[in-house]
């Protein structure tokens, strides 16, 4: 367990992979209303093609997987960037580091990048983006969605009396449902297993944190990491059937880095 930088300290669960000693830690951060476990194939395969020189480490953050809840005024992108500075500093405190976000977690990688520039080019050395965005996503095809007045009633309560929330948890999720299952698989067929995984991580996920990140994700503004990120190679990925964060997202981060590399995927979603 990891406790975060900020007054009402929030545990984090983080797992570790390959050797305590390894030169490269590669740190990975998980997407909204999912957990560690999306990254399950890279846990279990990258080892045998990095090799023992590679360290990885997951961690869930704030809100989801084992890690603890916490006010829903710090489900926002500045302190998801504090937590990732604290799991550095506990889970990789030295050696080179690569970090990999995925959705909010690369948006939580930007926000780091703003926060905590010094270590970029540094120990930092290297970054991916995958299907995430610099800025907010209301201008996203979700972004309807995102705005419709029963899921804002929602929000409200969720703020205003989360303990009614919770009693209320099958009403929301049935408006919030259509917006995460377009998030994950937009209009593609994909495996019964892979759909029923995806599907616990986000039944599982507290309604209070699925409803509290929804600010964050609609209205974010992290493009002053992209500067920090100038300095670093940085992999943007994303797939071309993605409707949470289309490629155009992807598409302008990586023209505002030279270093970078863009690589769209034909035929894959979120």
């Amino acid at each position: 367990f990891i406790e975060t930088q900020m007054t009402a300290k929030v545990p984090l669960v983080v797992r570790e992979a390959g050797p305590a000693d390894a030169p490269l830690t590669m740190v990975f951060v998980h997407g909204f209303c999912l957990r560690m476990g999306a990254f399950h194939f890279q846990r279990t395969r990258l080892p045998a093609r990095l090799g023992p020189r590679v360290r990885m480490v997951f961690y869930d953050q704030r809100g989801h997987g084992r890690s603890g809840e916490a006010m829903p005024d710090t489900y926002t992108l500045t302190q998801l960037g504090k937590d990732l500075e604290s799991v550095l500093t506990v889970a990789a405190p030295r050696g080179m580091i690569v970090l990999v976000g995925h959705s909010m977690g690369g948006m939580t990688v930007l926000s780091h990048a703003r926060q905590y520039p010094r270590g970029y080019g540094n120990r930092i050395v290297g970054a991916a983006l995958i299907s995430s965005a610099a800025e907010g996503l209301s201008r996203s095809p979700l972004g309807e969605l995102l705005t419709n007045p029963a899921l804002e009633a929602i929000r409200f309560t969720a703020r205003s009396a989360p303990k009614l929330m919770n009693r209320g948890r099958n009403v929301s999720r049935s408006l919030i449902a259509p917006v995460l299952r377009a998030a994950s698989f937009s209009d593609l067929q994909v495996s019964r297993s892979l759909d029923a995984f995806s599907q616990r991580m986000m039944n599982d996920t507290p309604i209070t944190t699925l409803v509290g990140f929804l600010d964050a994700l609609e209205r974010h503004d992290e493009t002053a990491g992209l500067w920090t990120l100038l300095r670093v190679p940085t992999l943007v990925a994303c797939g071309d059937h993605d409707l949470l964060t289309p490629d155009e997202y992807s598409r302008k981060m990586a023209a505002c880095m030279p270093r970078s590399e863009l690589v769209v995927v034909s035929g894959a979603s979120h």
